[in-house]
Formats: structure tokens, sequence, C-alpha cells
């Protein structure tokens, strides 16, 4: 075993406390290099830390245009609840509505009817209403994915902010286009392909026209935010921070040649005096609030005494 600070040799049976080199004491000299070397870590720990609240501040609710985004998002979702169309099928004892809109997607699903649709093909009365649903619910479900894949990476837009805006600009480009294609789509198929008759009857919802002024209005919303550019506010030094932070997990920069504290800007500097004064304040009220309590207890026993 070797001193920590003068680097002597110390034997094994040597049980004092203090180097018989220099005197330091051996637990405390090692606890007061072991806290410091902590308190550099945690300066860089925190600062990394606080950068990617930062981010995540930026990218979800750092401006109004970022909050405006979230909820067009959200909502380009929910308005997929609205139908695109609806057909309904008649005979006698029989109906059943296929509603092509997220809620009434799920019931037809639980109730057999979407996974009958490929059998109503065949069928000579049901055949073109079915086809007209299967052109507009192919474009909902390409729109569907989209949306999915446009909240995930909104979800993870923090890591690269300004890269991510422009991914969900381009996405919801695409889901516009679309969800003005099933609005069209559903109204050619009323006119043309799905002829009325009393077995079935096809009507046009709204959904299509809902989500294309939704992603209409997020295309305005993710241009504006990559011209005036997704900026995090980070605190003062803590990305040079990070950056040595990562250096000296490389092994590029030793700790033990860094002060404490490592960088630290003139507000930070008086916030620590600020505090320092307050603990010896407050140590010196606590220190003479013993002292007068022994004093007061020494002259007691003196009256003791006298008595």
């Amino acid at each position: 075993m070797k001193c920590p600070k003068c680097g002597a040799e110390i034997a094994f049976y040597d049980l004092k406390a203090n180097c018989r080199h220099c005197g330091v004491n051996i637990l405390y000299y090692t606890q007061d290099y072991e806290l410091e070397r902590d308190a550099k870590m945690t300066e860089l720990d925190n600062a990394a830390a606080r950068m990617v609240v930062a981010k995540i501040k930026a990218s979800f609710i750092g401006s109004l245009l970022a909050i405006v985004r979230m909820i067009l998002i959200v909502g380009s979702i929910c308005a997929m609840m609205i139908p695109f169309c609806s057909v309904t099928y008649k005979l006698p004892f029989y109906e059943e509505k296929l509603s092509e809109g997220l809620i009434g997607l799920i019931q037809s699903f639980r109730n057999g009817l979407l996974m009958s649709l490929l059998s109503f093909f065949k069928s000579s009365l049901f055949s073109k209403a079915t086809l007209g649903a299967a052109i507009v619910l192919v474009i909902f479900a390409l729109i569907a994915v989209i949306d999915v894949v446009m909240l995930l990476i909104y979800l993870l837009s923090f890591l690269k902010p300004d890269k991510m805006t422009k991914i969900i600009r381009n996405a919801s480009v695409a889901a516009c286009a679309l969800s003005l294609i099933a609005q069209i789509a559903a109204f050619v198929c009323k006119a043309a392909i799905v002829p009325q008759n009393a077995y079935t009857a096809f009507s046009v919802g709204f959904g299509g026209a809902a989500c294309f002024v939704l992603h209409l209005v997020l295309i305005f919303i993710e241009n504006k935010m990559l011209k005036k550019g997704v900026e995090p506010v980070y605190r003062e030094f803590d990305p040079k921070r990070k950056e040595l932070r990562k250096k000296i997990k490389k092994g590029e920069v030793d700790l033990d040649d860094l002060p404490l504290p490592i960088f630290e800007s003139e507000d930070e500097h008086a916030q620590r005096m600020k505090e320092f004064e307050q603990a010896m304040e407050e140590e010196a009220a606590a220190e003479l609030e013993a002292q007068i309590g022994a004093e007061a207890k020494a002259k007691e026993e003196e009256e003791a005494n006298t008595q």
C-alpha cells in the first residue's frame, strides 16, 4: 500500500491512521480526493443532463409554434376518427355498416365485418360497394401509417430538432396529399363506382377533409420552425462541459488536472459565494448559540455550588 499523498510504501501491519513519512491522515486524505473527483464529474454530468432537458423543452414546449405543432400532430390522429366514407350492406334480415374511421374500423373488426370484405368482392350485389370501400380504405391505411410514424419521430425530435422537424414536414406533405386523394376518391366512388340500389348505400364522410386541413396547417408550422430554427437555450459553459466530459471518458483529459469548479460563470460564482456565506453564517450562529448555552450552564453550576 502507498501513501495517497507522498507515495511512500506503508507496511500492511502499520495500522496507524497517519502516514509515518508525511503525517497525513490516510483515510480523510483519500476521502477528500474522492469527493473532489465526484464533485467535478457531477458538474459535468449535470451539464449533460441539463442540455437534454433544454432540447426536450425546445422541441415540445419551447415556443408557441412548438406547442401548436404538438396539438396538430395529436389532432391529425384524432381526426382519423371522423369517417372518410361509410358503406351499408342491406339484405332481408341482414344489415351491416362499415364506417371507415378509426372507431368504425375497430367496431367492424370486432364484429367480423372487416374480415368479410374479401368474400364480399365475389358477391354480385356487394362487389361494387366493396371496391369503393377498399379504395378509400387503402388510402386511409397509408395515412394512418404516416401519422403513427410521424408521431414516433416527433417523440424523438429532441435528439436532432432541426433534422426531425424537416422529416415531420415531409411526412406531413405526404399525409396532406393522401388525405386530399382520399376525400376525392370517396366522392368519385359515390358518383361513378358504387351504383345506387336497394342492397348497398355509399355515403361520403369528411375525415379526409379534416386530415387535409390539419396536415396543411402543420406543414405551414413546420416551415416556420425550420425558418426560425429549433435552438435549445443552454446554460453558459454547458456545451464546453459536455465536450470535456467526452474527452475525460476517452482518456484524453485527466480529471485530476482540472480545477474545482471546472467552469463557473459570474452568476454561478455569485450564487456559490452566497450559499457559502449563508452556510458560514448558520455555522457561526450555531457556535454562538452553543457557546451561550455552555456559559449559561456553567453559570447555573457555579450558582448551585455557592449555595
